[in-house]
């Protein structure tokens, strides 16, 4: 009898057939050889069972129902791809061994073993865990085929983690829907995420701004010249910073401490899923949804990268020569004259930095594979193009700096100055055509910092020699007082929110403490995109260029949450602790069972808890999202805020909100998908379904851009700029959208954008020519400029400032 081999993809599929059966006959739905026949699965052919299929009565959405808790969980094929599944039961027949090649991951190996217990499969069976989908990859994968059976603690914590999120989305989103009579989805990860938000957004709307003073100083002796911060108590009197500085200005000063020491800058680490998905963020404002589909392409359909969804920053002892070939093999590239002053021997099986075999579980950090990629989409070379430069970085010397501390008195007045004298390029010179590298992030602050660090100094960075005699006078050439504002904390953008999430919300900078903290994150690098978008769908969040902003229907959610006191619910850290218990169970030094007995108390409580909460006023949910730009600042000293960016998608029509609340009051199902848990629907064909991670509803259940209002209708304003929409671009309550919103376009422009409240004379010119006539905007650090609004995506209906040089 012949093996069966079974990929998570189709694409996947042809990669293995075309590396391990080349001569095989194409079927469609499998290729099967001599030896093999290779089918597919198309993301998850198999989900949990909706609550009816235990019992007719929970058709109806009915809180004295509740919990729902089934003895064993059903489970049911995806109507959409259940031929697939059949084609699969029938290719079984005819093999006397499995080989599970979905990918090398929770979430791989959770979609074999829906099918092999959903299909009662009996065979024999072997894994294939690779970690890239080069050729050569593949048949050594082939070759060292591990048993099937070492992977059951992973399959046990795959399970846990669907039926975990069943019992808890399930329960506590029919809970606070029908308590409340408004659509609220409730997760085991998304609800933290969200708290998140919500404690930031309040933290933003409760800072005081509070005026201090700098007093700075520039010192010369003979051709050096060098600046100074005064060292002191917080400056609050500018009479008084003023005095200081007119003290010191035109007078004679000395040197009363001058240490110098030489320093190194290493690589920064390689990426894992997270720290990529941060960096495009920062760098192309790509989503972290977006980052990972463009890594999967990278890595499926190119074959250039090896597997992304990967939460380690080190290879093995065993990938040092792969990456020496994939070095040779850039050398042929574009990359040649970064590839010929890099040295293979900086990598190396003692090179910590990179080759550290205790920090790498199911994969090692992104790499180049040695396939070179011709003709990348933009945004697929853009990513490639980090992951690229990245690896290279560390086949380069360390940057050298000499560092010149120094503490200078001028009229008793002390002033420190930080010279950081470039001697070296080292690596950096990786970054050379590119707007300087990022350094690394500052240690974490507390708000004390915020206000002002007790020993602020005057650091700058030179590549020219710079030279002082201690023993010398120096002569203050120039002072000055500035006038300073203390700063509220920043809104999250996605690649914060990420940071926050891989560290269970924990501010933590210390890169050792990250690390052993990514066990107990929110989600998994995976999945945490898929939360993100979650939270988008359900409208507890929109989007402000690169900001993220809590909507009156997520900061209500939270609040009730909280109210009810189910604080656990909430909080980052507990369910950090939750996923830490799952990478326990994966190992097997935990028990599945005990976690799920625990998981169907806390569904339990929740329920009890809601029950005695009283109804929420439905005003509650309504209302705009709320600006992250800055007030000006009132006589008060009012709280100044993170400026507003583009635009956001909306979160859902005034007549959505009503037949939610509706459907909720009736006992019926909400129409929406929006609070099923996504373990009972179908993931994304990539492999993900955690908690909130859940696919985009279809597009009947998709958020509506802002429709017009019903009593007054408005004329087009212009086409939709949507790639192959026919509708027209209609004035709505907060916003203009797409008229052909209940057919899935999702095209929405913000009335309020940029600090301007946009009209329908705008929006048509912008719908004409791609960008405003001039106007006043506010730009990200909420400065008021003269500029235009250009439509960035006009997909989404994303905006960006272009300010107008004076």
């Amino acid at each position: 009898m012949k093996t069966l081999v079974i990929a998570e993809k189709p694409d996947m599929g042809r990669n293995i057939a075309a590396a391990i059966e080349p001569k095989a006959k194409n079927q469609r739905t499998h290729i099967e050889g001599e030896k093999y026949i290779i089918t597919w699965a198309i993301g998850h052919l198999i989900g949990l069972a909706e609550p009816d299929a235990y019992d007719e009565k929970y058709k109806k959405w009915n809180f004295n129902d509740l919990p729902i808790i089934p003895e064993r969980f059903k489970l049911v094929p995806n109507p959409k791809t259940k031929d697939q599944l059949k084609v699969i039961a029938e290719l079984a027949k005819r093999s006397g061994l499995l080989i599970n090649a979905c990918d090398a991951g929770r979430e791989g190996q959770h979609i074999f073993s829906l099918i092999q217990r959903h299909l009662k499969l009996s065979h024999p069976v072997k894994r294939l865990w690779i970690s890239d989908l080069t050729p050569e990859t593949i048949r050594k994968g082939f070759v060292e085929l591990r048993e099937g059976v070492e992977f059951e603690p992973l399959t046990r914590a795959a399970r846990a983690r669907s039926e975990a999120d069943w019992l808890i989305g399930m329960n506590g989103s029919r809970a606070f829907t029908t308590k409340h009579r408004e659509l609220l989805s409730v997760g085991r990860v998304q609800t933290p995420v969200l708290a998140l938000l919500y404690d930031r957004q309040k933290e933003i709307e409760a800072f005081t701004s509070s005026k201090y003073y700098e007093v700075e100083a520039w010192f010369t002796q003979g051709e050096t010249k060098y600046r100074g911060l005064w060292q002191g108590d917080k400056l609050t009197d500018g009479e008084k910073a003023a005095a200081l500085a007119a003290k010191v200005k035109g007078k004679t000063g000395r040197i009363e401490s001058y240490d110098v020491k030489d320093t190194k800058e290493y690589p920064f680490k390689l990426y894992d899923l997270t720290l990529l998905q941060r960096e495009a963020n920062a760098k192309f404002g790509f989503s972290a949804k977006k980052t990972l589909d463009l890594a999967q392409a990278l890595y499926e359909k190119h074959k250039a990268i090896s597997y992304p969804r990967t939460n380690s920053n080190y290879v093995t002892e065993q990938n040092i020569p792969e990456m020496h070939r994939a070095l040779d093999q850039l050398g042929k590239t574009s990359y040649a004259p970064l590839v010929q002053q890099a040295d293979k021997k900086l990598v190396h099986k003692n090179n910590k930095a990179v080759c550290n075999p205790s920090r790498v579980e199911d994969h090692h950090a992104i790499l180049p594979t040695h396939k070179m990629p011709s003709g990348l989409p933009p945004d697929e070379q853009k990513l490639y193009d980090l992951i690229v430069r990245r690896f290279l970085s560390h086949f380069y010397p360390a940057a050298m700096y000499k560092l010149h501390t120094i503490v200078t008195v001028s009229e008793v007045e002390r002033f420190k100055s930080t010279v950081k004298q470039l001697l070296s390029l080292g690596w950096k010179v990786i970054y050379a055509d590119q707007k300087k590298e990022k350094e690394k992030p500052s240690r974490g602050k507390g708000k004390a910092d915020r206000e002002q660090e007790e020993d602020a100094v005057a650091e700058e960075e030179t590549d020219a020699p710079f030279t002082l005699d201690a023993a010398q006078a120096v002569l203050c050439k120039d002072s000055a007082a500035k006038e300073k504002e203390t700063q509220p904390p920043k809104a999250y953008t996605e690649g914060t929110l990420l940071k926050a999430m891989e560290s269970a919300g924990k501010q933590i900078e210390d890169e050792e403490l990250r690390d052993a903290m990514k066990d107990s994150g929110l989600g998994t690098p995976a999945t945490r995109a898929s939360v993100i978008e979650r939270l988008k769908q359900v409208g507890y969040v929109v989007m402000q260029g690169k900001r993220i902003a809590i909507t009156p229907k997520g900061r209500t959610a939270v609040e009730l949450i909280r109210g009810a006191g189910v604080e656990l619910l909430t909080s980052p850290e507990m369910t950090g602790q939750w996923e830490r218990r799952l990478n326990e169970i994966a190992r097997g030094a935990a028990s599945d069972e005990t976690f799920m007995k625990n998981v169907e108390r806390f569904a339990a409580l929740i329920v009890e808890k809601v029950r005695g909460q009283k109804p929420a006023a439905k005003q509650a949910f309504e209302g705009d999202a709320p600006s992250n730009a800055p007030r000006q600042r009132r006589k008060s000293g009012a709280a100044a805020k993170a400026a507003p960016e583009g635009t956001a998608r909306a979160s859902g029509s005034a007549r959505g909100k009503r037949s939610a609340r509706a459907a909720a009051a009736a006992g019926e199902p909400p129409a929406a998908e929006a609070v099923r848990p996504a373990s009972t629907r179908r993931a994304r064909s990539a492999p993900g379904g955690e908690d909130g991670a859940a696919p985009a509803p279809q597009p009947a259940a998709a958020a509506p851009a802002p429709q017009p209002a019903a009593a007054a209708p408005v004329a087009a304003l212009g086409a939709c700029p949507r790639a192959g929409c026919r509708g027209s671009i209609i004035r709505g309550k907060r916003g203009y959208g797409c008229s052909a919103y209940k057919t899935g376009c999702t095209f929405v422009i913000w009335k309020d954008s940029f600090g301007a409240s946009l009209t329908d004379a705008a929006i048509a010119y912008l719908l004409k020519h791609g960008r405003t006539a001039l106007m006043r905007l506010v730009d990200e650090q909420g400065r008021p400029v003269e500029g235009r609004l250009v439509l960035q995506d006009p997909n989404t209906g994303q905006l960006r400032l272009e300010p107008v040089s004076s």
